[in-house]
């Protein structure tokens, strides 16, 4: 194969010059020509920005990380559109000026036909890395610059924009191609992990360090298994055509039969695949599977003469943990609720920032799958999430599940020991739930292993050193706990970094939404509707139990309609419509009458109705106080017994 040295580079861009001098002087331009100030109006740039908003979205992160490298050396980043006009750009404010002399800035275009012979033109027209140094740019006006250049391609090889650097021709780089080069790249994968989303998308490279990186190869398959499409080194590492490989499947070209592949990410901790090529070749992988739409189906594996994907006839626990981890990035959770907006908003700002999030909110609202949204759209997203919920796991083995243990460490452990749970997230993220109620004996323990980033097992004399972002939730209120002497404060103030805080179901503008959204989750034909009557008691109810509850809910419905594709009255649960009633304004005062007509003092009154209220908001303090319109003090006041 050829492998171009610094020579042969060489050559080839002095031809790719050669030629477009040519083209150039075909176009009819002058080398003499001023600049062309012609930029489109700001209306029209708005809708280039619209039409290419994708492009625009993943370009931005990219430019600025790119910038970062070269500040201050008197260049600037430009991204334009497929037709070389520039869409956005971010430089040194000394260049700028010089920059604006020549029309380098947003709305000007700078084709070959254009601006003659330039890097961005000229990597549009030969569909390749372009770099014009001083005078080898057409026009006169130019030779002050020297500008480096990289197409970004889509899945079907066709340019969607450039990616450029230019600056002063005094301050040259050698360098500066390669790192455009690699920029141009991560937009590309960036891209193509976006355009691929209702698939399974694997990450692959014979060297298994090199998954998650730009080295890596990455193709897309339908949920059936059929081939989509590949990026740059995954074509490469394939080594066929994109036209060649569309009669191919997931099986034929990686030698496991799709459903091997769900069975594996079935397992707790699943590692990277080992796979076998179609030409004998070696790789390990590691693969997403992800579903774009609300209405899920598990996808039989097509044989390599049916590439249709065959529904299966019911959900499987496959449908459920495939459902559960894939519609939760963050944009499936916009269902249009302001509060939730600003949540997700704050989380946004801070994917990969190793920023510890801590959630707060009532049980049900949701924090598991927020923290599984936040983990699938951060760059960690290939490594593994790990939950742990620290309120269901007995205080005498959450030691051992947390930090994993050596063999014959205690009385029952397995033998060779077990990994825990901190490690399993080695690469990725740790989601501590209900951590308010670690114990307190714990907290210091995982104080010194978020602070030093290393694990020590049980039993073991051998810390390991571990790499995992931390998410943690809680209902409590850990500042009171910690009054209450219940949780450390040095362990708080090292987990909140950004505090966000879900909104109860009860507070939500867009219960229809989530309503509809549920129903095409639990519904297999995503054909239930639910009656108005029935949409007028979900908003009157207070939901104790929040999506938890009204999931279930729907759940048992959707069964009792059966056939019926609208969900009424007689489909309820009796015991929702007894929280109905017993909710009403109307109960509340007839119980108050005859508790007093029977002689029960106001303090037994006031008892009753905090208990009453209590058991409809699932024994939860906080939502009791607010629907009685008290303090939380007042709460642990009246009902010593909660303390």
């Amino acid at each position: 194969m050829y492998q171009p040295t610094a020579t042969n580079a060489a050559q080839d861009m002095a031809g790719i010059i050669t030629t477009s001098h040519e083209r150039s002087l075909a176009y009819g331009l002058c080398p003499e020509s001023h600049p062309d100030f012609d930029p489109v109006g700001r209306g029209e740039l708005s809708l280039l920005i619209e039409q290419n908003k994708m492009l625009h979205a993943h370009a931005l992160p990219a430019m600025e990380t790119l910038y970062q490298q070269i500040i201050n050396t008197h260049n600037m980043v430009i991204l334009t559109d497929a037709n070389g006009i520039i869409l956005h750009s971010l430089g040194d404010a000394d260049f700028l000026e010089k920059a604006n002399r020549v029309a380098l800035q947003p709305g000007v275009a700078w084709s070959e036909e254009s601006k003659g012979t330039n890097a961005i033109g000229t990597a549009i027209a030969e569909k390749s890395a372009a770099l014009v140094h001083a005078d080898q740019h057409y026009l006169q006006s130019n030779h002050f610059l020297t500008c480096s250049a990289a197409p970004i391609t889509d899945h079907h090889g066709n340019v969607v924009g450039v990616l450029d650097v230019s600056g002063d021709q005094r301050s040259y780089h050698k360098h500066t191609m390669a790192l455009v080069r690699m920029s141009a790249l991560m937009i590309e994968n960036q891209l193509f992990a976006a355009t691929f989303e209702d698939a399974i998308t694997l990450h692959f490279h014979t060297r298994p360090e090199f998954i998650g990186t730009l080295m890596e190869g990455i193709a897309s398959f339908t949920p059936g298994g059929r081939f989509l499409s590949a990026n740059r080194n995954g074509l490469f590492q394939l080594g066929l055509t994109y036209s060649a490989l569309q009669t191919h499947t997931f099986s034929s070209l990686f030698g496991l039969p799709v459903s091997a592949l769900f069975d594996h990410y079935r397992t707790a901790a699943p590692g990277l695949l080992n796979l076998c090529m179609h030409n004998g070749v070696r790789v390990y992988g590691r693969a997403q599977l992800r579903l774009a739409s609300g209405h899920f189906q598990v996808m039989s594996p097509p044989s390599d003469s049916d590439h249709a994907p065959r529904p299966t006839a019911a959900p499987t626990a496959l449908h459920a943990a495939q459902a559960a981890r894939k519609l939760s990035g963050l944009r499936y959770l916009r269902t249009g609720d302001a509060q939730l907006e600003l949540v997700i908003d704050k989380v946004t700002r801070v994917l990969g920032k190793d920023i510890p999030i801590m959630i707060m909110g009532e049980t049900g609202t949701g924090k598991e799958l927020l923290a599984q949204a936040i983990h699938n759209d951060s760059p960690r997203s290939m490594g593994p999430f790990i939950p742990v919920n620290c309120a269901s796991i007995p205080e005498t083995l959450i030691e051992s599940e947390l930090f994993g243990y050596e063999d014959g460490a205690f009385t029952g452990a397995r033998k060779k020991g077990a990994v825990g749970r901190i490690l399993q997230a080695n690469g990725g993220t740790l989601f501590l739930d209900e951590i308010g109620d670690m114990p307190f004996s714990l907290q210091a323990r995982l104080l010194r292993v978020l602070q030093e980033r290393m694990v020590t097992p049980l039993g073991s004399g051998k810390s390991i050193p571990v790499n995992v972002e931390v998410i943690c939730a809680t209902n409590h209120n850990l500042r009171e706990r910690i009054a209450r002497g219940l949780f450390r404060e040095d362990l708080y103030y090292r987990l909140n970094g950004l505090v966000v805080k879900l909104p109860p179901l009860r507070e939500r503008t867009d219960l229809e939404t989530v309503v509809k959204k549920i129903i095409s989750i639990e519904s297999n034909n995503g054909n239930h509707t639910v009656s108005a009557e029935i949409l007028e008691l979900f908003r009157r109810h207070k939901w104790p139990g929040n999506f938890r509850q009204l999931t279930n809910l729907l759940r048992t419905a959707i069964v009792m309609a059966g056939d019926e594709y609208e969900i009424c009255l007689r489909h309820m649960p009796d015991d929702f419509m007894d929280d109905i009633a017993t909710s009403s304004p109307l109960h509340d005062a007839a119980h108050t009458d005859r508790m007093l007509a029977t002689g029960a003092n106001l303090e037994e009154v006031e008892h009753s109705v905090i208990q009453k209220a209590l058991e409809a908001n699932g024994g939860n303090v906080s939502a009791t106080a607010r629907a009685l319109g008290v303090s939380r003090n007042t709460i642990y006041r009246k009902m010593p017994h909660l303390k």
